[in-house]
């Protein structure tokens, strides 16, 4: 009779088991992976390291100068190779990091390409490579896609600040524009550009600062806050207006920054300080592109001298931008070279073309590139960013409704800023037209 009994509670308990790690892997996914997962993974990644370092040419064959067998010196035999040296891996959220010290003459680009190799060997979602400095290498390994479904993190709310989505790491995704004033976004059609921008309208129209929009594809986009934009330019001829009203402004700051002794706005005193402007651009290349017309290259090279102005001098000044496009390429001209080079900050979603891309992230991070174009048209929101360290991480815009973003500018029309000059430059082309 106990035989029977035992089994039956054995097969109970282990049913019990089975069920609540279940629960917890669906419900508490981090205690699942302390508990469950990493000890299995970190186990594969300890017993697996030699092989596949040995099978994705990571390993090193010494030769030694001599060997003695029996009475006879010989030279040049080889012993088995040696892996790089590994150090026992770290527990994260989710995930788990090893260092690896490079062997004499190695590159980080060999383990970029044995990345697919660690992945599959060690059964997790993906490996990140990167190289926090020399001779040293970072494999992070996560478990899953921590993007798939990000949680809403929260942030200190500052002035300028927008909390915009997640980070890879699980962080908060926040574009800060005190600590990198001018921002680039790029993305195809349909990789979550237009979203992020409605996210970042959504967190801004709630504080005391004056959003500029220029939209050249007729404000079909930034249009539909019109409410909270103290000036939205829906042409060529607008932006170039719309800028160099600015432009004439930020000499009106600079003059008030002399005469109070200071050398930025954020010195003055709350009564002297003036509003901070944000000027977001949706499709850089709109600026840029020209049809041979006299008047067309003339407007194009304003529209580059003037928003080159504004990146080089606003940040002192309180005029941030952030200029956004499905393509930004060196063809587009120097101008927008130019222009990259004063844009710290750099999130990239999805593109159509490498070059994109490397012009997005390449000045910055080769590795960062390579992240870029491996994401999928599924992704969504996803994209690789720059951190006001000069660092880069895969990051998910949150998921904000295009109501929702116009909603919250017609709630916060009242906040917005009256700008009689941008008013002034708008109304002057239509004059010039009559």
């Amino acid at each position: 009779m106990m035989g029977p009994t035992l089994l039956a509670l054995a097969l109970a308990v282990l049913a019990w088991v089975l069920v609540v790690g279940d629960l917890v892997r669906r419900h508490r996914p981090a205690w699942h992976w302390y508990v469950v997962g990493y000890p299995v993974t970190a186990c594969r990644v300890v017993f697996t390291w030699r092989r596949v370092a040995l099978l994705n040419d990571l390993s090193v064959s010494r030769l030694p100068a001599r060997t003695l067998i029996g009475h006879l010196l010989v030279k040049g035999d080889p012993v088995r190779p040696a892996a790089p040296r590994l150090s026992f891996p770290r527990a994260t959220r989710m995930g788990l990091t090893v260092a690896v010290q490079l062997h004499a003459g190695q590159t980080p680009a060999t383990y970029l390409k044995a990345a697919d190799a660690f992945v599959h060997a060690w059964k997790v979602h993906a490996v990140r490579v990167t190289s926090p400095e020399r001779g040293l290498v970072l494999l992070t390994a996560m478990a899953s896609d921590p993007l798939q479904r990000p949680g809403l993190a929260t942030a200190p709310a500052e002035l300028l600040s927008a909390l915009i989505g997640a980070l890879e790491s699980g962080g908060a995704w926040v574009m800060n524009l005190r600590l990198v004033p001018h921002w680039l976004i790029v993305g195809a059609t349909r990789s979550g550009k237009s979203t992020l921008l409605a996210r970042l309208i959504n967190q801004l129209a709630p504080q005391p600062v004056a959003l500029v929009g220029i939209d050249c594809k007729g404000g079909m986009e930034l249009g539909l806050f019109a409410g909270r934009l103290s000036a939205l330019a829906t042409s060529r001829r607008e932006a170039v207006a719309v800028l160099g009203a600015l432009a004439l402004d930020m000499q009106e700051r600079m003059s008030v920054c002399r005469s109070a002794g200071v050398r930025s706005i954020w010195e003055l005193p709350d009564k002297l300080r003036p509003v901070p402007v944000v000027v977001i651009v949706d499709e850089i290349a709109e600026l840029y592109l020209s049809d041979g017309r006299r008047e067309s290259k003339a407007e194009t090279e304003q529209c580059s001298t003037l928003l080159l102005r504004l990146a080089q001098l606003g940040a002192a000044l309180g005029v941030h931008l952030v200029v956004a496009g499905q393509r930004v390429g060196s063809d587009l001209g120097p101008g927008v070279t130019a222009l990259r080079a004063q844009l710290g900050g750099r999130i990239c979603h999805r593109v159509n073309d490498p070059g994109t891309a490397e012009m997005t992230l390449g000045d910055l991070n080769k590795d960062a590139v390579a992240v870029a174009q491996a994401i999928t048209a599924e992704e969504r929101g996803v994209a690789v960013c720059t951190g006001p360290d000069g660092s880069w991480s895969r990051a998910r815009s949150h998921l904000t409704p295009t109501e929702e973003a116009v909603s919250t500018a017609r709630k916060h029309a009242a906040l917005t800023p009256d700008l009689p000059a941008l008013d002034r430059a708008l109304a002057a082309p239509e004059g010039d037209d009559k």
